[in-house]
């Protein structure tokens, strides 16, 4: 069972918003509430709050990835504003936010900084912090810091380290056609062939592994805001890479596993798909890592777990269980624990197998 009633309310936020948000994504998303421009360090960033930040429930932030995304393709979790104050930002030189477009200011520690920046200015005693992908970067930094402010935080298919990445995505890389894994091959040549056919073969990886269902409408194509600059492809590029599976950037070597150990596992929640980048036998080996932490596995999702998944999520699955989920199909992979019959969510109960089996998550 979950350890705490804080873990529980992670455990609520992500439920509801995957549960919700897949299987009727609006064409249209409410008006924030309230809108400021928060100074940091090199300017100032974009935050919208849709909900009471002084209602009964703590509110929760949810920084985007990237780098260099914004915060526009996590809006499905507007649906949680009725229930808690829900809290979106763009990072420094992304989306609303200011564009210095100063290198100095592209560096982990400034981005994690930011989250600071923001509970202050918002007057917020505690909350709840989810981040996905580069965002969930942001987040393990944040809550490796053990601040009194953190309720709770959820890991969505983060990157930990760049090793483990890159690992992982070798790896799924020789799951697809010979031909395509032999043109991502030529591509990362000094004489790639031409641009367009190095595109096209990283598409494929992509519909497999970061966004797999791509026949439904998403936040990023709602009408977007005059001062919306959009995704930063130079801070992308700068920070990581040409594409998710090659880091050429200032995070190549980027290690936050010594992080793990510094987490409060009853109030860490890793969380991620069953066709993700970010894999879920690594991910369970980073939760082996953080006593007391879960791992929640969205069933049929790729990386972008806010748009993938199946359209049978169970609403009346608890609030104990994350994600809402069904259990995946039989081909999905296993792990040592328990998993909840109504919503698939697999509990860790002793350090994983070195050997996977095939079974329900």
């Amino acid at each position: 069972m979950l350890h705490s009633i804080v873990l529980r309310g992670v455990a609520s936020i992500v439920a509801a918003t995957l549960a919700q948000s897949v299987i009727a994504r609006p064409t249209q998303f409410a008006a924030p509430d309230r809108e400021l421009m928060v100074p940091v360090t090199g300017g100032r960033v974009y935050v919208r709050v849709n909900g009471d930040l002084k209602g009964q429930r703590l509110p929760v932030i949810f920084s985007h990835g990237g780098p260099g995304s914004t915060h526009r393709g996590l809006l499905d979790a507007l649906e949680l504003s009725n229930d808690r104050a829900v809290i979106f930002y763009d990072q420094l030189d992304s989306g609303r936010s200011d564009h210095p477009a100063k290198t100095e200011n592209w560096t982990v520690k400034r981005f994690v900084d930011e989250l600071e920046s923001i509970r202050t200015a918002l007057g917020i005693n505690r909350w709840h912090v989810v981040g996905f992908s580069w965002g969930g970067t942001v987040a393990l930094e944040y809550a490796a810091r053990r601040p009194v402010a953190l309720a709770g935080v959820v890991l969505g298919s983060p990157l930990i380290s760049t090793k483990s990445w890159i690992a992982d995505a070798n790896l799924l890389r020789t799951k697809l056609p010979t031909a395509t894994q032999t043109l991502l091959a030529k591509c990362e040549t000094r004489r790639p062939p031409a641009k367009q056919v190095c595109d096209d073969a990283t598409a494929v990886f992509y519909a497999e592994f970061n966004r797999r269902d791509l026949s439904k409408p998403d936040a990023f194509n709602v009408k977007r805001h005059p001062d919306d600059r959009g995704f930063n492809p130079v801070l992308y590029n700068q920070m990581w890479g040409s594409s998710e599976f090659v880091s050429t950037g200032t995070l190549k070597d980027y290690d936050g596993e010594p992080l793990l150990n510094r987490l409060d596992g009853r109030r860490t929640l890793f969380m991620v798909g069953q066709y993700d980048e970010a894999r879920p036998e690594t991910a369970l080996v980073f939760a082996s890592r953080v006593k007391d932490a879960e791992v929640a596995v969205v069933p049929g999702a790729a990386h972008a777990t806010m748009f993938d998944g199946p359209t049978n999520r169970s609403p009346s699955c608890g609030l104990g269980c994350a994600g809402r989920m069904v259990r995946p199909n039989k081909d999905a992979s296993s792990f040592s624990g328990r998993t909840c019959g109504r919503c698939g969510r697999w509990r860790r109960r002793r350090r994983p197998r070195s050997r996977v089996r095939p079974a329900y998550i």
